[in-house]
């Protein structure tokens, strides 16, 4: 997971998983365009074990997240040394237009990609929902079985909510469940699907530990992680008896 070589960055002009499109559209009287994306529906499952008493999370890279910070790390080299480059800058200026494009290869090419772990979070077992002739739960049970190894019954997933995602690009929503599982439950170590280019870790959180990792801003994690612990904290904890260290 930690080795991430031979990046290239491409247009991307067909895909299984996403489509861009505008719109165009009138509203109160004023004439308005947006660009989006047509996305697969997903669904999310907050895992709890009750033998060990942690949740069940993944960890896994995502290139997006890699790309973005890469972009950020990029900019941040680029201004610093503003100042300094200025006699460069205009001496650059007045040379010819190859020079000029050279200069910008030579500046591309001398960028460090960051290490993989820039793009790795933490979330929970989640799905396309790509399957219509499964309902949202018989995908969720699937999901929970490929990426984390639990064996659980569709009919032991409580739904928690579903809310829309990435509203102002997407807007495809997202089912979240909430299973609760035991080391008996437990029938392979997970990881996903390799055929389908899935590398995930398993990674478990003491129930005592869980508001702590949720704010913490150092390590990187979805939002749908820090909804559903506070959700957890509210509804299930007393279950428990265990405090969740808010």
């Amino acid at each position: 997971m930690d080795e991430i070589n031979n990046i290239e960055v491409v247009p991307c002009t067909e895909s299984d998983y996403l489509k861009p499109f505008r719109v165009h559209y009138n509203q109160n009287g004023t004439k308005k365009s947006w660009d989006f994306m047509r996305t697969h529906d997903s669904v999310s499952v907050l895992i709890f074990n009750t033998t060990s008493h942690c949740f069940i999370l993944v960890k896994q890279f995502r290139p997006a997240v890699y790309m973005c910070e890469s972009e950020r790390i990029k900019t941040q080299q680029c201004q610093a040394p503003e100042k300094s480059e200025e006699g460069a800058t205009e001496a650059l200026a007045s040379g010819s237009e190859s020079q000029e494009g050279q200069v910008e290869r030579e500046g591309e090419s001398s960028f460090a990609w960051p290490p993989a772990a820039t793009g790795i979070t933490y979330e929970l077992c989640a799905g396309l929902v790509d399957k219509p002739n499964l309902s949202l739960e018989e995908i969720a049970r699937q999901e929970v079985l490929e990426e984390c190894g639990y064996d659980v019954p569709a009919s032991k997933l409580k739904r928690i909510t579903s809310y829309r995602s990435g509203v102002g690009v997407t807007g495809s929503k997202q089912t979240m469940f909430y299973a609760e599982v035991s080391d008996d439950n437990c029938v392979s170590a997970g990881g996903g699907e390799p055929q389908e280019g899935e590398l995930i870790e398993v990674v478990k959180v003491p129930l005592h530990e869980a508001m702590t990792f949720a704010y913490n801003e150092r390590i990187p994690k979805t939002m749908g992680v820090i909804f559903s612990f506070i959700w957890f904290h509210n509804n299930m904890s007393p279950k428990y008896k265990i405090s969740t260290n808010v």
